[in-house]
């Protein structure tokens, strides 16, 4: 069963301004390593795993360009082509796993502090090719951290692990689910910790 979650605006010229993960980013050529324990919610809710997120520099406004006209040519499968091609900004590593790319990552500025937004494209398992399954549809896994900069241990976050962008009823842009988002918690932000 899949999920939607809404990501607001209307679909049209202004489709681009209401792409929640593909905003204006931060300038930045710093290394940032962030911790944080990802638990899953509803059916996969035993679930409880920890994952590091290293971000050697922030997109810039050509990647996010590109990303905009790969999702007007090819929506979601176009937008996942896309991310595929270019460099890893970053790495998610789970348990067990030497992590995989992080294709696009943006960082805008909060009341309290700042939201790390990423996307990329998700590794296919040779079970769902070789079976053709639904689940190869959901190509995208995509994710959001408020950093608090004020209180961290307000700091939240969600994790789309199989995801793909559609179009609503009501022409609005959302991110359509395999399964239930994953809650991102106990989050540390090693960067701002050091500059403490």
């Amino acid at each position: 069963m899949s999920r939607a979650c809404n990501l607001g605006g209307v679909f049209g010229s202004g489709v681009i301004l209401a792409m929640a993960f593909i905003f204006p980013t931060l300038a930045s050529a710093q290394v940032e390593t962030i911790d944080t324990t990802a638990r899953g919610t509803g059916t996969q809710m035993r679930n409880v795993i920890s994952i590091k997120i290293n971000i050697r520099q922030f997109s810039n406004d050509e990647d996010r360009q590109a990303l905009v006209d790969a999702y007007k040519k090819g929506q979601s499968s176009g937008l996942a082509q896309a991310l595929e091609k270019m460099k890893p900004n970053g790495q998610i590593r789970l348990p067990g796993n030497t992590g995989y790319g992080l294709a696009y990552v943006t960082s805008v500025p909060t009341e309290t502090g700042r939201r790390i937004r990423f996307v990329t494209s998700r590794r296919i398992a040779l079970a769902e090719a070789r079976q053709n399954t639904r689940s190869k549809d959901y190509n995208l896994t995509a994710g959001e951290i408020n950093i608090n900069d004020k209180d961290p241990k307000q700091s939240s976050g969600t994790l789309f692990p199989a995801a793909q962008l559609i179009v609503n009823d009501q022409g609005q842009l959302q991110w359509e689910l395999r399964q239930n988002p994953w809650e991102l918690t106990n989050i540390i932000d090693w960067t701002q910790k050091g500059k403490e």
